[in-house]
């Protein structure tokens, strides 16, 4: 029952919180790059725990993530900003698990990959 619960919690803040008045996908996408943005708490470290064909990141690979990659970018996917082989570089946020991070941070990152998993889009 604590499962399905949360699941209506999460479904509820992102309609009311973060896609609220979103007409359409790039408003969407705005919603979630601001609310990840505000709750996201920089830099923090992340293990990969998915590989994707776009990023060089290999499941288990730990960094650092610094900010979110420009509204632009994040037009599509919510993309975060790291440092990896001497270049800074945008990964999805879908593919990285935070580490010893604060709440909100985790419930920021959890709400997208629920998002994700759903096979919601923008």
């Amino acid at each position: 029952m604590a499962r399905a619960r949360r699941k209506q919690d999460r479904e509820s803040r992102i309609r009311e919180e973060i896609i609220v008045d979103a007409y359409g996908p790039e408003e969407q996408a705005m919603g979630w790059y601001y609310y990840l943005d505000d709750k996201l708490q920089f830099p923090f470290h992340a293990r990969c725990v998915a590989s994707v064909p776009t990023s060089p990141l290999r499941k288990g690979d730990t960094i650092e993530i610094r900010k979110m990659a420009s509204e632009d970018s994040c037009s599509i996917d919510m993309l975060v900003m790291t440092r990896w082989k001497s270049r800074n570089i945008a990964v999805p946020l879908s593919q990285l698990k935070a580490i010893n991070v604060d709440e909100s941070t985790t419930q920021a990152i959890e709400d997208w990959h629920y998002w994700v998993a759903q096979g919601y889009c923008f």
